[in-house]
């Protein structure tokens, strides 16, 4: 009976226990290990090299656990995967507007698709686990706002899908299904891949102002560096907009590298957060009488 009491009472206090554990995690400062010192241990000391071949060991076993949680978004996103197909067929008249002429074709689709949602689905997990790898290098302010970053990855993510959605493709489609007045037959395999990879690279860049507050918060990089250069980073947005851009036409073009270019400029204020919550000093607590 005893034993049974103790296990209820571990079961009912753990949430308790793991909210504690978790808030001493978040408020635990981090050890100092420059770039500059790990590089150069990592060639002369034993110890910096097991310490880094450990960080590796943690990076590869956080990338796997994100790996299964990939795989259990798609495995989940085939439920709706065939909803998710009629509705990004819309834009040119539904799946009955397209033929299909290789036999695997229809099922290629259905796999790309589900992998696409499947990524939208498990993208806050896999956030999760690139910031549990990253947050015993952060200091407790950085780690909180980390936390908090990772549902705005998702929803960056998601706003990059829908923008590539309702705001490129309407555009874009007119122009490529007719041009120089040829009428394009559609299939599955070409459309579904034109539609799934423009969606993801649009959501990729929307992720770009978290990927700067994490570098910079671990020190790889610094918002001067980011604003005294972004002459240079519109001419590489540009040059990125063509890429990822459907059409050649500067209408699709600026409706890419206006959003990418606005997303720049995000990146540095939130670099400039960053890099002052890193280099804050401390604050010390003065000593009591007595002391």
């Amino acid at each position: 009976m005893r034993s049974f009491l103790a296990g209820l009472w571990r079961v009912v206090t753990s949430p308790f226990r793991l909210i504690g554990r978790l808030n001493g995690f978040l408020n635990t400062e981090p050890e100092e290990h420059p770039l500059g010192d790990v590089l150069t241990g990592v060639v002369t000391d034993k110890a910096m090299r097991e310490f880094m071949w450990a960080e590796i060991d943690a990076l590869r076993k956080h990338l796997l656990r994100a790996v299964i949680g990939l795989a259990l978004g798609v495995a989940i996103s085939f439920y709706f995967t065939q909803k998710i197909i009629e509705f990004l067929a819309g834009p040119v008249g539904g799946l009955k507007a397209m033929k299909a002429i290789e036999v695997t074709e229809s099922v290629g689709v259905f796999m790309r698709v589900a992998l696409l949602s499947g990524i939208a689905l498990a993208l806050p997990y896999i956030a999760f686990e690139l910031w549990l790898f990253a947050a015993p290098g952060l200091r407790p302010r950085e780690r909180r706002f980390g936390l908090v970053g990772i549902p705005l990855a998702t929803l960056l993510f998601l706003a990059g899908m829908a923008f590539s959605y309702f705001m490129l493709l309407p555009s874009a489609l007119p122009f490529l299904l007719n041009f120089m007045g040829i009428e394009a037959q559609l299939r599955p395999q070409s459309y579904f891949s034109f539609v799934t990879g423009l969606m993801f690279w649009i959501g990729i860049a929307f992720e770009f102002p978290l990927v700067v507050y994490v570098i910079t918060a671990m020190g790889f990089i610094k918002p001067q560096v980011l604003a005294s250069q972004w002459r240079i980073a519109i001419v590489i947005i540009a040059v990125l907009s063509a890429a990822i851009t459907p059409t050649v036409d500067p209408v699709n073009m600026a409706l890419v590298m206006g959003p990418m270019s606005l997303l720049y400029f995000i990146s540095i204020g939130l670099s400039f957060i960053a890099y002052a919550a890193r280099n804050k000093p401390e604050t010390k607590v003065a000593p009591t009488e007595g002391e």
